[in-house]
């Protein structure tokens, strides 16, 4: 829980986010048609629109923008998710208020491979599937004005026509072997852009201030659209710059050659300037006009002062102070529509990291949304960001150029963030696979190249690279693979390897640990894995391991990927973490479940659920041990809101966990106390806020309230208390029980043959309808999911179903098969 101060300092944050683009954009969201898969050409695209034809073919379907290919076929379970081409097509308004100004289309990022047109004319390609990239329809849109279509069959109207294509390509990063989906479409927004005829294309401001935080400085290099001439006459510039309050404290006036060569701007020294930290994210506004009257172009960017340093063979340091990094990744996937995330949503998400405490996120594995950017620095979150060269090996000169233009575009285009700290050169690039030939002396070569090329770019920030040993020489900072708990080794293996890998290298971040827990599924006993795994200084991950099936024991492939073990493995990893003064940070493997092809078999198929959040949002119960460690605004959160039944004999003590950060908590049990306890982060599990107490047969109310000063803070579940034993599950029952905003919830349950349930049972089961209604199903959820393991013997599903017109099924193997009309 967030306190009310901090909660409005977060709306005026995101009320103020500001793109920093050009002049007149404008988001093409609305009146788009898509089609899955490929045209015979674009005359296909174009010849149907207003013909009125009913023979016309293919058939297109309305869509709104960002939209992806794989929203749904992602996670469906029944088959690999498409990769090909598909095609949108609109028509454009185009009013350009510009004497002689430029038209352009600005695309935030469309997968993989992308082709424009306007009516049949090809006017733009690219290449890669996250950076930015600009198509200018000046001339074409004049060509297009003049033949008779443009009146007679598009009505003043401009045919605009993409093609875009995530087809498998080994010459192509990211590689088909990440563990993410390649996904295809316009997922991110596009915008229609109206420029001057004299408009800045790229505008870098270097804001540094030194370790003590006094003297700051400010400089400002641009360059111009390639179609200003340098024989323009020189053009007045202004700049100011406003404190974070908008107040101004710096300006400068004067003139710029036109030409589009990067020149120096202005430099301003800034005494004493209010810094960007995570606790006191401060922005500073640079406002730059160039030209004057109506013609003028004008841009605003956001900038901070920060001093970021990581300590050879120590920790992280910014602005002069020793900061722990407590991080989490990102990928950029959400239920229902995969990568196309609408900004409310990217929002929500970024809020929720904040509200867990994060202060560092590494954006895996590729360059992601201006939007996210912006709300990092707003929200003040560090930020480590990275090329999608990810496992596969290393290709030939096409793939070469492609990442070498990747990493230029993300250093150019995110070079104004105060958040990064980093850029990314690669990760597990010691994963061979998509070429004959695996050499580890030409990967070094190439990475060396990379990092050469990121310094020369920005020499001002890190860069790093994730789980290649081979090359963690050659960039600043290097991520070893430490699993401890998960794919090697024992949890309290952790600390030991993570000192070992340490001290083999000048600069380390730890990113990438924890778990995958399947959402609802709790354990009453759920480190008994743990007796099977031998302990380990070695706690990498290695070949194979992430495979359900053969090899050595690992939680990973025996464990119950219960909520519970995740909870624990968390708490030991966080308790030691405020022990290891020479540790600069670590960044949790990742915020939210995610998609991916290469986990056919988990309990949600080809999902990656080692999200402390599920794909839709929904918390699981590990955000809340992230809260106890990371935040200051008091919480308190029982363990198991939602593990309706529990289990064990009459009598028994059964521990009882709660997750607070504040000084001390009490706890009832059936309106009984059971005592005060201390709050100590070193007494595991829970920080020392455990109890062992008996339940009641049948219900239970618990009841927590914690203090800290005179601040008070509750939470409170109830739950069953089964004491009769189960045997091997026999028989299915479905039942409905719940019905909301026009949604039915069916819930599906197991029992042994005597009728009891069966509560640890992990069977699979899968959800059918027949009739009228749909089921929410392909949503990559725990219950969104039509084809799912069950968690402690049940499994719900939400549908739109009709009374007397629906009918839900659910079998399972081994079992026969249940039906139950609604």
């Amino acid at each position: 829980m967030l306190k009310a101060k901090l909660i409005a300092t977060l709306l005026v944050v995101l009320a103020t986010v500001s793109p920093g683009s050009a002049q007149r954009v404008t988001r093409l969201t609305t009146g788009w048609e898509y089609v899955q898969q490929e045209l015979g050409g674009v005359w296909e695209a174009v010849r149907p629109v207003g013909a009125g034809n009913p023979e016309s073919v293919p058939l297109w379907e309305a869509v709104t923008l960002p939209h992806c290919f794989n929203a749904r076929d992602a996670v469906d379970p029944s088959v690999n998710y498409y990769q090909g081409p598909g095609w949108y097509r609109t028509q454009l308004d185009v009013q350009n208020p510009y004497a002689n100004g430029r038209t352009r289309l600005h695309f935030e990022g469309a997968g993989q491979k992308t082709d424009v047109y306007l009516y049949t004319t090809k006017v733009g390609s690219h290449v890669g599937g996250y950076d930015e990239w600009t198509v200018d329809l000046t001339q074409a849109i004049a060509d297009f004005q003049k033949t008779p279509a443009y009146k007679e069959q598009f009505k003043g109207k401009i045919p605009l026509s993409i093609r875009c294509d995530n087809s498998r390509d080994l010459e192509m990063i990211p590689s088909n072997l990440s563990d993410f989906n390649v996904y295809g479409g316009l997922y991110r927004y596009l915008n229609l852009e109206y420029l001057p005829a004299v408009s800045v294309e790229r505008l870098a401001v270097k804001a540094e201030v030194d370790a003590a935080g006094k003297a700051g400085s400010l400089a400002l290099k641009a360059s111009f659209l390639p179609t200003a001439t340098p024989t323009m006459a020189p053009v007045p510039v202004v700049v100011r710059l406003l404190d974070p309050r908008g107040k101004q404290v710096s300006n400068y006036q004067g003139k710029l050659s036109v030409g589009a060569q990067e020149q120096d701007v202005h430099q301003f020294a800034v005494k004493n300037p209010q810094l960007w930290s995570p606790t006191r994210p401060q922005l500073y506004t640079v406002v730059v006009t160039v030209g004057t009257g109506p013609q003028a172009y004008q841009r605003r960017e956001k900038v901070g002062f920060r001093h970021a340093e990581f300590v050879e063979k120590g920790p992280f340091k910014l602005n002069g102070q020793r900061l722990l990094l407590r991080g989490t990744h990102r990928h950029e996937d959400h239920a229902g529509v995969a990568a196309a995330m609408t900004e409310p949503m990217i929002r929500q998400e970024m809020v929720m990291m904040k509200q867990m405490g994060v202060n560092f996120i590494r954006l895996g594995h590729y360059q992601q949304s201006r939007i996210v950017l912006n709300l990092c620095d707003s929200l003040g979150i560090l930020v480590w960001e990275e090329i999608p060269w990810c496992r596969g090996g290393l290709g030939g000169p096409v793939y070469q150029a492609q990442a070498k233009r990747m990493l230029t575009n993300m250093v150019q285009q995110h070079y104004n963030h105060p958040s990064i700290i980093i850029w990314g050169l690669g990760n597990e690039n010691d994963w061979p696979g998509d070429f004959p030939e695996f050499d580890k002396q030409k990967i070094r070569a190439f990475m060396t190249e990379l990092n050469d090329l990121s310094h020369q770019l920005d020499r001002s920030r890190y860069t790093a690279i994730r789980r290649c040993d081979f090359c963690k020489d050659i960039v600043d900072v290097y991520s070893p693979s430490i699993w401890a708990g998960w794919y090697r080794g024992i949890y309290t293996d952790y600390k030991e390897a993570t000192e070992k890998e340490f001290q083999g290298v000048k600069r380390m971040l730890h990113v990438e640990w924890g778990g995958d827990s399947h959402a609802g599924r709790h354990s009453e006993n759920p480190d008994n894995a743990l007796a099977e795994v031998t302990a380990s200084k070695e706690a990498d991950e290695r070949a194979g391991d992430a495979s359900l099936f053969g090899g050595s024991a690992r939680v990973s492939k025996d464990g119950d990927w219960s909520e519970s073990y995740l909870c624990n493995l968390v708490d030991w990893h966080l308790k030691e973490q405020e022990t290891m003064p020479w540790l600069s940070g670590t960044a949790y493997w990742p915020f939210k479940d995610f998609s991916t092809p290469v986990r056919p078999d988990n309990p949600i198929p080809y999902m990656n659920q080692k999200g402390v959040v599920e794909r839709d949002f929904t918390p699981k119960e590990a955000f809340y041990v992230f809260q106890s460690y990371w935040t200051t605004a008091p919480m308190v959160h029982l363990y198991g809101h939602s593990w309706p039944v529990r289990w064990g004999a009459e009598g028994e003590l059964k521990m009882v966990k709660v997750y607070s950060n504040c000084v001390e908590a009490e706890l009832f049990v059936n309106g009984k106390s059971y005592g005060v306890k201390k709050r100590d982060s070193q007494d595991f599990p829970a920080a020392g806020l455990h109890w062992n107490v008996p339940f009641a047969s049948g219900e239970n109310q618990v009841r927590v309230v914690a203090r800290q000063g005179k601040q008070t803070v509750e939470d409170h579940i109830s739950f069953r208390y089964q004491t009769q034993k189960w045997g091997k599950p026999a028989k299915l029952t479905l039942q409905k029980v719940a019905e909301a905003n026009g949604l039915t919830t069916v819930e599906v349950k197991l029992f042994d043959a005597e009728g009891v349930p069966c509560l640890d049972a992990a069977n699979w089961v899968e959800f059918s309808l027949a009739g009228a209604g749909k089921l929410l199903d392909d949503l990559g959820t725990s219950s969104g999911s039509r084809k799912v393991q069950v968690y402690n013997g049940r499994a719900i599903i939400r549908l739109a179903a009709q009374p007397g017109k629906t009918a839900v099924a659910v079998q399972s193997p081994g079992l026969e098969t249940v039906l139950l009309t609604l």
